[in-house]
Order: C-alpha cells, then structure tokens, then sequence
C-alpha cells in the first residue's frame, strides 16, 4: 500500500445539498437543485488535497450500510486510502444536509453522531503499529475536524500518539468552534477558522482577520489563519502577520469552501511555497470552488 502524505481524521459523511438561485429566507420554498456527494470536513479536506497531487488516508467511522459501501468506493476511487477507516456494524453511516441560496447558507444540520459515538476507535491504526505507536508516533501532517468530540480532541492534545505530528485544525461550523479549545497551548497545532469562529474562540468580536489571528496566538495557539469571506485572510506565527485579498467572484456554493482553504494551503506547504504565497494560492483555491469550478 502506498504511504498517505496526510492523515485526515474525521467526517466522511454524505452530503445531502439544496442550492437555489434565490434569495432565501426561514420558510422559502423555491426551486433549485437537490444533489448528494461525499463530504464531511475531513473528506473535502481529502479529497482537495488528492486534486493536488497528494495522497491523503482517512481515519473515520463509516457504517457497514449500503450508503457506507457506497461511500467507501466512492472515496477510494477519488485517491483516499480508505483501509483505516472504522467500519462499524451497529452504527449507521453520518451525513450532513444543507441549503443554500443566493444569500448564501441559510440553514444546516450535521448527523455526526456515528463518528462522535466511535471515539477513539478510529485512531486504531496509529496506536497498533500499523501507521504509529506511543513509541513510534505518526511523525507527518494530520488534518483534523471539529466534528470530534470535545473530550477527543483533548485527549489528542496530550497523546503521545501524536507528539510527532503536525496538526492542522478545523472546525465544523461555528457552532463547534469551542471544541479547539482543547488544542490551544499544542506546540504545532496549525488552526484554520473563519472569523466568526476566531470571536468565538476568544470570546468576543473581530473586525478583521488579522485581529482575530493575533489573538489566537497571543491566547496559546501555535500558529491561526483567519478567513473573512470577500475580505483579506490572516496568518500569525510567531508574532509575524500575513495578509491577502481573495479574488473576487460569482459565489455558486458555499459548503465546503473553507476545508478547500485549509486543504489548498496544507498542499501548498508540502510542495515548498512559502507563506505568502501560500496563503493566496489558498484564497485563489478557496474563490475557484465557491464559484463552481475544481481548485488546482
């Protein structure tokens, strides 16, 4: 089997999305169209960072249900190193539903519950010698989401099984933001967050990104960039700032946007850019994708 580039550890999930040219508001009822594809945090992460050129393997909890069967194929023939994935008989393949209008997202739910119930069975592999051990921890790139739990990650922020690693991090959605805190402090923790979630993390409000990456790092957390939407992108590591504009563009979709970001940005390091142009080759990725097109 080949070696994974990355480890990308948590949601691989169906995606069940309703997109609108409309303008929505709670109670719309419009046209549009309904489409269902591999997703989750961890999975958008992955599969970006197959369209460039790497090979990510997922560590995540999948049922041993038809949509799981399905899901798994589906994963492996995008280039994901799909082996280490937990397959549970007993519990039933997550999925996320979203709408989306010309207003952007108007509402969401995230069925996570499977991976959040399988905890710490999905991190087997780097615990049995297969990819690592306490004494021989993964020593490459880790990408993790919000969609574990809070007592999860935390036990990740102390386990000697990645003492090694370098962490990159991403929330979910806004909503388990708060989760990160378990990873503030971590000595390579990387956090990718928009700015709402940079407010929430640090229990107040930003108005731009390079105030909420500054702040980040001040409050422990190794290195933060902070996306805005349209607005200029932040980076902080060690006290230094970075900031770019994204392009503009015609917005056709939204979910997923910020794990391009955060996917584009992993891939641009691994291939020797440094962190400007990083940065904006991962804003560039990130405008790609939300107006419809493949970021590569």
């Amino acid at each position: 089997m080949k070696q994974p580039d990355i480890l990308c550890i948590g949601s691989f999930l169906w995606d069940i999305i309703g997109r609108s040219s409309s303008s929505m508001r709670a109670g719309s009822d419009v046209p549009g169209r309904i489409t269902r594809l591999p997703g989750g945090v961890a999975m958008n992460i992955a599969m970006t960072l197959n369209n460039f050129g790497l090979t990510p393997a997922a560590l995540s909890a999948v049922g041993r249900d038809l949509e799981g069967d399905e899901l798994v194929g589906e994963a492996a023939r995008l280039g994901i190193i799909t082996d280490y994935v937990y397959r549970s008989e007993d519990l039933p393949t997550d999925s996320y539903m979203a709408i989306e209008g010309a207003n952007g997202l108007i509402a969401a739910i995230a069925d996570a519950h499977s991976l959040e119930q399988a905890g710490t069975k999905i991190l087997r592999p780097m615990s049995d010698g297969t990819l690592g051990s306490e004494t021989t921890p993964w020593s490459g790139l880790v990408a993790l989401d919000g969609n574990l739990t809070r007592d999860l990650l935390a036990d990740i922020a102390t386990s000697p099984l990645f003492a090694a690693s370098d962490l990159r991090v991403a929330p979910a959605s806004p909503g388990k933001a708060e989760r990160l805190l378990a990873l503030v402090g971590h000595p390579s923790a990387t956090l990718y967050v928009n700015l709402e979630e940079a407010g929430l993390l640090c229990q107040t409000t930003f108005k731009t990104a390079q105030d909420g990456a500054k702040a980040l790092t001040e409050r422990g957390v190794h290195r933060a960039l902070v996306t805005d939407g349209g607005n200029p992108a932040a980076e902080c590591l060690n006290g230094d700032i970075l900031t770019a504009q994204p392009p503009e563009v015609l917005v056709t979709r939204v979910t997923g946007a910020g794990d391009t970001f955060m996917a584009a940005h992993i891939a641009s390091e691994i291939q020797g850019m440094p962190r400007q142009a990083a940065l904006e080759r991962a804003l560039n990725a990130a405008a790609t994708y939300v107006s419809g097109e493949t970021p590569s």
